[in-house]
């Protein structure tokens, strides 16, 4: 295989790079209990889904 005739540069390479940082994921408060939740997802803590109850959660004690 062909090597590079020449170095890149740091410059070069950092442009290369600027979209792979990690982004965190944009969070909403479930309005039925108030925890963070996921966009478009079911809330894990009391199982709401746009306001109807998809399923029961067990009950910890």
């Amino acid at each position: 295989m062909p090597h590079p005739k020449r170095r890149h540069s740091k410059q070069r390479r950092d442009k290369r790079r600027t979209h792979d940082n990690a982004i965190m994921p944009t969070l909403m408060l479930c309005p039925n209990c108030g925890t963070p939740n996921l966009y478009h997802r079911i809330c894990s803590s009391c199982g709401q889904y746009r306001h109807k109850q998809v399923y029961e959660v067990a009950q910890t004690a």
